[in-house]
């Protein structure tokens, strides 16, 4: 028999703003750096924009009400801080803000726990053209509009999130640039990760002083293996991998420090920051959300940029439209590790998903994915088997809700538990959202 879940346990799906909810401009919100980014020849695929999205800023109430039918107890979503504060500083938008406020009455008055994260990747284009992250004036800038975000919400938000992968940001947008807003440079990815982590610590500092609840921090984790052959070279390569990708963001926000590798995977372009600024990144947070999708098995190879490894697709795997294989063994081993490295610090799944073919809607409004059906099944079997080796998980939110824009890869990869046609904007919930809700009533016993 597997450990049964706790109680109190939040069953929740995920998205995020620029993702779903269309209307990018719509009651005075200011452009993003990702509304321009799109518009950027040849930087998503099909030329696809989150101009109409999900549409979720015009049929929210419906939305929830689905999330309703569907049984959740939380859901996860961003807040696009160009709504709120269309030049990134100075007037707040009311309509933007408004529409925040109205989503959490109306998760709330659904049964529906709100997991609000302040930061999902797109920034004001005004903040953009000073630098973004690169302005060090930036942190202070991101704990100002924290702050707005605080005093209208706070009443009603019980769990905050002030970032979300910040690795992604600084490897995606600053390192390879095939995200917003699209750079190429070691130099610009290593000055933006500190000055991510500093705008997190200041966020949780202004909550520390006005909120009355929980703030965390969201990581996207994939642990690096190695062949069970591997050379020293091999193993090598993957703790450095570990620590660009995985303990860049968590050591310094938890531990005060960051890893020693990433000296070597910076070279010359890592900076020596002072101490004390470092030490002033760890800022004592109520939890931990988790983003897993995936593992990779590394050799070591010296013709890679910016790290000296290679991914091996492994034989028999299974893998998703993206590649990604399908282990969920490590994801219950990340959560035992994350548990055992940052203090016992509560968990949350914040985001586990994949994106498979779907097959036509049905004429009866079917929706068959039986390989996404049983990646929810095998990896939420796996939080379970992270609780019972002594990981204090409390959540798990699946991603996607819907059918969505997935940043570079425009509308081509579907990873929604609710499918999306794009033209009518029809919401059809497939099989996978069917067997999730089985799981939610059942509080995971049905696995």
């Amino acid at each position: 028999m597997r450990q049964p879940f706790p109680p109190g346990f939040l069953w929740g799906c995920a998205t995020s703003a620029y993702q779903i909810e269309g209307s990018p401009l719509a009651d005075g919100a200011g452009v993003s750096n990702w509304h321009r980014f799109v518009r950027t020849p040849g930087r998503v695929l099909g030329g696809d924009t989150g101009d109409v999205a999900c549409d979720h800023y015009r049929r929210m109430k419906a939305d929830v009400a689905l999330m309703r039918e569907l049984g959740l107890t939380a859901y996860r979503f961003s807040i696009a801080w160009n709504r709120v504060l269309p030049q990134g500083r100075g007037p707040v938008n009311g309509a933007g803000l408004g529409f925040y406020e109205r989503l959490v009455d109306e998760l709330l008055a659904a049964g529906i726990e709100p997991l609000v994260t302040l930061h999902h990747w797109d920034l004001p284009a005004a903040l953009d053209d000073r630098g973004g992250w690169l302005n060090p004036d930036m942190p202070d800038w991101f704990a100002d509009y924290a702050q707005v975000c605080y005093r209208a919400l706070d009443d009603r938000v019980q769990k905050w999130v002030t970032l979300n992968e910040p690795w992604v940001i600084a490897d995606g947008g600053f390192m390879h640039g095939a995200l917003a807003p699209g750079h190429k440079s070691a130099y610009e990815a290593a000055i933006v990760a500190h000055r991510l982590m500093q705008g997190h610590a200041r966020a949780v500092q202004a909550y520390r002083a006005a909120g009355r609840h929980e703030i965390g921090l969201v990581v996207n984790i994939e642990p690096k293996h190695v062949p069970a052959d591997a050379t020293d070279a091999d193993r090598h390569a993957a703790r450095l991998a570990d620590a660009y990708m995985n303990r860049q963001y968590l050591d310094p926000a938890l531990l005060g420090s960051y890893p020693d590798e990433l000296r070597e995977v910076f070279g010359e372009a890592w900076p020596d920051w002072p101490a004390a600024e470092v030490q002033a990144l760890k800022q004592p947070i109520d939890f931990l959300g988790l983003n897993y999708y995936t593992r990779a098995v590394v050799r070591h190879d010296a013709k890679a940029w910016p790290l000296p490894v290679a991914p091996q697709r492994q034989p028999g795997g299974i893998y998703t439209e993206t590649g990604w294989e399908l282990h969920p063994q490590s994801l219950a081993d990340t959560l035992v590790w994350m548990h055992e490295r940052y203090g016992g610090l509560p968990l949350y799944v914040t985001e586990n998903g994949a994106a498979f073919y779907d097959p036509p809607v049905t004429v009866d409004g079917r929706i068959d994915d039986p390989l996404r059906v049983h990646y929810l099944r095998t990896h939420i079997a796996a939080v379970q088997d992270a609780i019972a080796r002594g990981a204090d998980v409390r959540g798990y939110c699946a991603w996607s809700l819907f059918d969505n824009l997935e940043w570079a890869l425009g509308y081509a990869k579907r990873f929604g538990l609710v499918h999306v046609d794009f033209q009518t904007q029809q919401r059809t919930p497939k099989a996978s959202a069917r067997f999730y809700a089985e799981v939610i009533a059942s509080h995971g016993a049905n696995l």
